[in-house]
């Protein structure tokens, strides 16, 4: 039996589901942007920036798969890249009236891409295809936007992701770092 889902724009009640999908697909670096420590702190306070509407990870940029109970099977994060570094400054002020860190959010696109920061999809969704739906939604909504590229980030060490990036076409053109991690510049170009 076919699974049935829609894809639409997040809303700040689905807060409680997208934070922990946000932590699986960026890992510790939920810690550095949330200022927290320990886990239950920094999945609380994901979970408010995901109803904030100043930052990459609120709802206004996110999108959700739901299945017919509108339980959350996926999400992706998209915004334009040059509202990146507006997004991660505001993010950077909170935190920096929150808790006294000054941090610094490395950019992680080019002003003429449209960027998928995050991505991820449930583990009980995982294997259905929820995943690439998601992928050519951020693509559908790029050529919508007047967008030539369609831009990630992904870890060296994920080969199995670059893979599948490759294989829906994108090309991996340069390194990049974030937060002193190695990851690689990956770019679709679109019609």
């Amino acid at each position: 039996m076919e699974l049935k889902y829609i894809i639409r724009q997040a809303k700040k009640e689905n807060s409680f589901d997208i934070a922990p999908l946000i932590f699986e697909a960026i890992g510790n670096i939920a810690y550095r942007i949330t200022g927290e420590t320990i886990e239950q702190n920094m999945l609380a306070k994901l979970q408010e920036l995901v109803e904030d509407e100043h930052n990459r990870h609120s709802y206004l940029n996110t999108f959700v798969a739901l299945d017919e109970c509108a339980n959350v099977l996926g999400i992706i994060v998209l915004y334009d890249g040059k509202k990146g570094a507006e997004l991660d400054r505001a993010l950077e002020n909170t935190i920096y009236n929150e808790t006294g860190q000054r941090i610094s959010i490395d950019i992680e696109a080019y002003d003429d891409e449209y960027y998928i920061d995050t991505v991820c999809v449930s583990t009980k969704s995982r294997g259905l295809g929820i995943g690439t739906a998601l992928l050519k939604f951020a693509e559908q909504q790029a050529i919508t936007l007047g967008y030539s590229k369609l831009a990630l980030n992904v870890e060296v060490e994920k080969t199995q992701a670059r893979a599948l990036y490759k294989r829906i076409g994108f090309e991996e053109v340069e390194p990049w770092t974030i937060i002193s991690e190695s990851f690689i510049h990956m770019v679709k170009r679109l019609q």
